[in-house]
C-alpha cells in the first residue's frame, strides 16, 4: 500500500467508496473538472519554472 494512504488510514474499500461518491457528485462534469485541474497544474508548473529561471539568472549575474 502507498505510504501516503497509510498515514491517513485510507484502505482500498474507502478509496472505492470515495470514488463512487465523486462520480455521483460530479457525474457529467467530471471531464471538465479534470481538465480544469490539469490546466491549474500546468499553470503552477509554469510559475515554478519562471521562479527557478529568475533565481538561476540572478545567481549567474551575482557571480564575479
Amino acid at each position: 500500500m502507498n505510504p501516503l494512504f497509510a498515514i491517513f488510514g485510507v484502505g482500498p474499500t474507502e478509496l472505492i467508496v470515495l470514488s463512487i461518491v465523486v462520480l455521483l457528485l460530479f457525474g457529467n462534469r467530471l471531464p471538465s473538472v479534470m481538465r480544469s485541474l490539469g490546466r491549474g497544474v500546468i499553470e503552477f508548473k509554469r510559475g515554478v519554472q519562471g521562479i527557478e529561471d529568475d533565481v538561476d539568472e540572478s545567481a549567474s549575474q551575482s557571480k564575479p
